[in-house]
């Protein structure tokens, strides 16, 4: 279950004329995925220097960029492997300089509350942000399709994108702080349970159900004698 897994529905929908435009104008899905990937470094950017409302607007723009590649190479049939590469590392760079923003932010701008918990904040988010997606990269590199969890990329924009637009640095950023505690927590969860159903899918493909556990290997001096048994000896 995802947060925002009832609105995907309804938001794709939302999207189609635009993905259909740019599907005719012949632009091509990794043009997009760069294009979302600068606006990501320049909302890091913005955070860094103070102005987070602008920081919060252009997370958003970049999350709606963001989602529009995939949508363009399904609908042209430009889906390749490099190109999902491609989108997978750049949507790692735009977690991790989004986070760095925050951090840079919390640490030198005046009257910040918590200022310590916070750039701790940020680097706990960093590290479990590239954990929920290396989770799921691992696993679909063994054969398992993980997308579980409750906290993917797009709750992580949105959450943050929201709260810096609508409050920006007031209250000595307690509101901002407290979003990305949110957000470091729910992506912790979010790791915990792909390796839990990791675990589980790749225990149910080593052991069949109704299928009794491989024999541990006999002694030596075992083996003979069952040797000799089965040859009549």
């Amino acid at each position: 279950m995802k947060l925002l897994g009832a609105l995907e529905r309804p938001y794709y929908a939302l999207v189609r004329l635009p993905v259909d435009a740019l599907i005719r104008a012949g632009v091509r899905p990794n043009t997009i995925t760069t294009v979302g990937t600068g606006f990501v470094l320049v909302s890091a950017l913005a955070y860094a220097f103070g102005h987070v409302r602008w920081g919060g607007a252009l997370l958003l723009m970049s999350g709606i960029v963001d989602t529009l590649d995939g949508q363009v190479a399904r609908g042209s049939a430009q889906v390749t492997r490099f190109g999902a590469f491609y989108d997978s590392t750049l949507d790692r760079v735009g977690d991790g300089a989004t986070f760095i923003g925050l951090g840079v932010f919390f640490m030198t701008a005046p009257g910040i509350a918590w200022r310590l918990p916070a750039v701790i904040l940020c680097m706990v988010a960093i590290l479990a942000s590239l954990l929920v997606s290396y989770a799921r990269a691992r696993a679909e590199g063994l054969g398992i399709d993980c997308k579980v969890g409750i906290a993917q990329r797009a709750e992580r924009i949105l959450g943050l994108g929201l709260v810096s637009l609508l409050f920006g640095a007031a209250l000595r950023s307690q509101v901002l702080i407290t979003v990305v505690a949110l957000l470091a927590v729910a992506s912790i969860i979010t790791v915990v349970q792909r390796f839990v159903y990791v675990y589980r899918v790749a225990s149910d493909a080593e052991l069949p159900s109704g299928h009794a556990e491989p024999a541990e290997p006999a002694e030596p001096a075992e083996a003979a004698v069952l040797d000799s048994l089965s040859k009549g000896r």
